[in-house]
């Protein structure tokens, strides 16, 4: 417990400097993560990737066992690469949600949880409809309402770079939707969104695919939407019927359908 205790507070409070970088808000250079040839090997199974991610939302899916939370780990060193190098040029802050929000923990009450984030406790707390219950401990709450908590802290502190891997987990529609709408406010960082999830997805700009351990880059969006293999059942029917979503959110679906009704 001690040593996940550890971990969990060197992602909240330490930047990875692996090379002479600035921090863009200092006027330095622009954020840029790269995965210059990383490889992770696992027995006769691996994980690869190859590419550059610049500010913006990020949307890596791929079926159960292809290789995301590995990438998610190897992005933020808990993993070392067996062969290449991450590189974080311009970041210098940066945070990993995990699947399980209880692997987030460091504080001993939600009040002290907030802080851990450096955001303020009252707002968090309010706006996770969790207002008054400060004091208390963050296991006592259901996973649901632990990953709402967790959502309210993000919204409310500010990162470089965020790994969120199967952020969705836990939450009903109701907060999915909520969480896609404020995933779509983080352009100026770089957010990498691993998931599985197929109806609520937050504005996107670039997709990714894992497919058998590596990762392809497959464009921009709404351009790479054709090209993406595990696309949700819906969207495939829209691109089978040539019609091409302006993008991934409930709106831009939803004008995309009356487009292909009128």
């Amino acid at each position: 417990m001690a040593g996940s205790v550890q971990l969990a507070l060197l992602m909240k409070y330490f930047p990875r400097f692996p090379g002479p970088v600035m921090s863009h808000l200092h006027g330095g250079l622009e954020l840029k993560l790269v995965l210059d040839r990383i490889t992770r090997k696992r027995g006769s199974w691996s994980c690869a990737a190859d590419g550059i991610m610049l500010p913006g939302i990020h949307l890596i899916t791929g079926r159960v066992g292809s290789g995301k939370t590995t990438l998610a780990e190897l992005i933020c060193g808990i993993l070392e690469p067996t062969s290449g190098e991450v590189v974080f040029d311009g970041i210098s802050s940066w945070m990993l949600c995990q699947q399980f929000p209880e692997y987030n923990i460091v504080g001993s009450t939600l009040e002290k949880e907030a802080e851990s984030y450096g955001v303020v406790p009252e707002q968090a707390l309010d706006r996770a409809g969790l207002a008054g219950r400060g004091r208390e401990d963050p296991f006592c709450l259901s996973r649901g309402e632990l990953r709402r908590f967790q959502f309210s802290c993000l919204s409310l502190c500010d990162r470089d770079l965020f790994v969120l891997d199967e952020p969705y987990s836990a939450l009903d529609c109701r907060e999915k939707q909520r969480a896609a709408r404020h995933l779509s406010t983080r352009s100026s960082a770089i957010t990498i969104l691993f998931t599985h999830e197929q109806r609520f997805l937050p504005k996107t700009d670039y997709l990714w695919e894992m497919c058998d351990g590596v990762l392809n880059f497959l464009g921009k969006v709404p351009e790479a939407l054709p090209l993406w293999e595990h696309a949700p059942s819906h969207i495939r029917s829209l691109i089978g019927k040539g019609v091409i979503p302006a993008n991934l959110t409930e709106e831009d679906l939803e004008e995309a359908l009356c487009r292909m009704q009128g």
